[in-house]
């Protein structure tokens, strides 16, 4: 049987993902039975036909690795934020069929540093230099245009991130991988690395517990930084908790209507358990 909406997460690769969880038991929270969503693996060169291909039943789509950047090329219009940074994790079938591209992290992200009690201004330490690493400054334009320090293993992926953060009004530096070492002077540290990339840092000097570590990967979990981070009493945010903030504002622009966030984090909790 044909469900009369559709969305689906698309990246490479894309087995592992886990908002089909979140959005369709968002779906059945809110009632709406005619609606269903799946993981779709499309390459980066795949995506422009991909979406060609999609019938008027398709409302949205949930834009991951490696696919933030191209993800503009495909929309007619982008949002303020998605334009500023460069990257889009969200289409929207707009009723002409075309698409219009956002960007769901930043408000994801603003929303569980919030959450977790920072205030404005906090310096802030961003590891990795990708796609989440933008939203991760267009977080902190929001967080009072909180200074950013980025620590990248590619020199290019830091000269890359400078006019974006020009652009926001957001202090920012660029330091080599091999300072990450010493990150105690800061408020919030954000890795935003592939999995394996930051382990090492958990033998380096004891944060104070006011540091709050935020680490975008949720499989594994808890990563050896973010236990590291733990026992020393920092307050630690995952990549769940970024996955659940940004979908959301993914859900409610696709479906239109609010989001259940509780019945959408239960079924998230109940599918890592």
């Amino acid at each position: 049987m044909t469900s009369a909406y559709r969305a689906a997460v698309l990246g490479k690769p894309i087995a592992h993902s886990l908002s089909p969880v979140l959005h369709n038991a968002g779906y059945t929270a809110a009632g709406l039975t005619g609606w269903a969503y799946s993981a779709i693996e499309c390459a980066e060169s795949e995506l422009p036909g991909l979406v060609d291909t999609l019938g008027p039943e398709w409302r949205g789509l949930s834009v991951t690795m490696p696919l933030k950047e191209v993800a503009l090329t495909v929309a007619a219009q982008a949002s303020p934020a998605a334009t500023a940074l460069g990257v889009a994790n969200t289409l929207v079938r707009r009723t002409d069929g075309s698409w219009f591209a956002d960007n769901t992290d930043v408000t994801g992200m603003v929303s569980v540093l919030r959450g977790a009690g920072l205030a404005d201004g906090p310096a802030i330490a961003l590891l990795g230099g990708g796609g989440t690493a933008r939203a991760a400054i267009g977080a902190a334009a929001r967080l009072g245009h909180a200074p950013v320090t980025v620590f990248v293993r590619r020199p290019e992926a830091g000269a890359e991130l400078a006019p974006v953060a020009a652009a926001l009004g957001v202090p920012f530096r660029v330091a080599p991988w091999s300072e990450a070492t010493t990150l105690g002077g800061y408020d919030l540290v954000v890795s935003t690395v592939p999995k394996g990339a930051a382990d090492h840092l958990a033998a380096g000097p004891p944060w104070p517990a006011t540091t709050v570590y935020f680490d975008v990967v949720y499989d594994p979990w808890p990563t050896p930084l973010a236990a590291w981070a733990a026992a020393g009493g920092c307050p630690v945010l995952s990549g769940l908790d970024l996955l659940h903030a940004q979908a959301l504002g993914q859900f409610a622009q696709f479906t239109g209507v609010p989001a259940p966030a509780d019945a959408m984090r239960e079924a998230l909790d109940k599918a890592t358990a």
